[in-house]
């Protein structure tokens, strides 16, 4: 496959797979990394096939469809399920939206001095005008090229020294002790890795994607389509969540080598990590990894934002689409505008989302559970998706998913009681 076709072939899976290290996720790998070392590192291979399997599945529904995961429970399942698992993905989503704006003003503020509001500000305003300003064929480009700030981590990695035969260790074999903070630790971070927003905005996209190609269509209606669609959904979401836990990997390994192995293991934000990695590591790791919160901030924002549009678009059946003019899809973009403006409010309120940050990632693994057993009864549903319900290998792990983040989260509920 030549590089020009690798690169058509990538689209919403590598979006969303890097959208998911947003600040918050940076925060929580960072926290985990600081305060664990190396123990946690096993969670990044254990999720991997987790992650690929639930957001191939949202792939699927949007592609085979031409709807989102909310179209689809309107279209199909009763107002009383539809309306509070939007509810739920809104409300993860603004606490999010609040907490990555909020990472991205400080994480500014570190390099350049000035006021972290101010930043916040601007960030966001920038956000919301790209969005409505700029159709979806063409910011889709935007959003691809902000996955290289992701590279930050990489070369953090490389500018310290790594036990190389510990970490790999630590990487394929299981360590877990059953104590509180333990498995905080662990819904956190597949949370942070199997998040909510990822499941609609995928699906969504998927949608956007076939709307954008006049010759594409829902496989319903053209199911001669469907071996070559999910072939690229397959490989865009296996790159996609690919690259997103390596470089989860990368930063809890950075951390560990860093900060755990000096003691600085009371990390509460993605910020906090840069500023203690500056006498540790040095200026270059320190300017890496704040230039990372910003530009992961970037890609993040409008995902978050644009996934509770479209949730809330289809729930009250208006026009939607990043392919839309704003005068023909108002409430679509007044929802994005909304959500980015009440989570830069969260800044401003005495609330300060940034130390929310590792529990909005326990906010996401809890929310997730009901969401994911929501998605794998559309999936597995003929009169959904005719005769493109899930193959027994996706089904299986799609259902493996639901099971494991209900036990994490039972687990932990259960052990905060001790």
């Amino acid at each position: 496959m030549k590089k020009d076709q690798i690169l058509d072939q990538l689209g919403p899976g590598l979006i969303t797979g890097v959208s998911d290290d947003d600040p918050s996720g940076i925060a929580t790998y960072s926290q985990v990394g600081a305060q664990f070392g190396f123990q946690m590192l096993w969670t990044m291979l254990f999720s991997y096939p987790l992650m690929c399997a639930i957001q191939e599945i949202s792939a699927r529904i949007g592609r085979v469809t031409g709807r989102g995961i909310a179209g689809n429970i309107h279209r199909h399942y009763p107002r009383k399920l539809l309306y509070p698992v939007i509810s739920l993905l809104v409300l993860a989503n603004v606490v999010n939206l609040g907490a990555d704006i909020g990472a991205m003003g400080a994480a500014l503020k570190l390099l350049i001095g000035g006021s972290a509001h101010l930043y916040c500000l601007l960030f966001s305003l920038l956000s919301v005008v790209l969005q409505i300003l700029i159709p979806y064929s063409r910011y889709v480009r935007i959003l691809k090229w902000l996955t290289f700030s992701l590279l930050a981590y990489v070369a953090t990695v490389f500018a310290v020294h790594v036990p190389w035969g510990v970490a790999l260790k630590s990487t394929f074999i299981p360590s877990l002790t059953f104590d509180y903070s333990s498995l905080q630790a662990l819904i956190a971070l597949l949370g942070t890795t199997i998040s909510p927003y990822l499941f609609f905005w995928q699906a969504s996209e998927e949608v956007e994607d076939e709307e954008g190609n006049t010759e594409d269509k829902p496989l319903l209606d053209a199911p001669e389509q469907a071996p070559a669609q999910f072939s690229r959904i397959r490989f865009d979401t296996l790159v996609g969540m690919g690259v997103s836990n390596l470089i989860a990997f990368f930063i809890i390994l950075t951390t560990a080598v860093t900060l755990h192995l000096h003691g600085k293991t009371d990390i509460q934000t993605a910020t906090d990590a840069a500023e203690a990695l500056r006498p540790i590591a040095g200026n270059f790791c320190f300017f890496l990894f704040s230039c990372g919160i910003i530009g992961t901030g970037l890609l993040a924002v409008p995902v978050l934002a644009g996934s509770a549009s479209y949730a809330v678009a289809e729930t009250m059946e208006w026009k939607y689409g990043l392919e839309r003019k704003a005068r023909e899809a108002r409430g679509f973009y007044s929802v994005i505008a909304g959500a980015t403006l009440i989570g830069l409010a969260l800044n401003f309120v005495g609330l300060d989302p940034i130390k929310a940050l590792f529990w909005t990632a326990i906010l996401n693994g809890i929310i997730s559970v009901p969401l994911l057993f929501v998605i794998m009864m559309i999936s597995c549903n003929p009169e959904v998706m005719g005769k493109f319900t899930l193959p027994r290998g996706l089904k299986i792990l799609g259902w493996l998913t639901t099971i494991v983040m209900t036990a994490a989260s039972i687990g932990l509920l259960v052990s905060s009681k001790y």
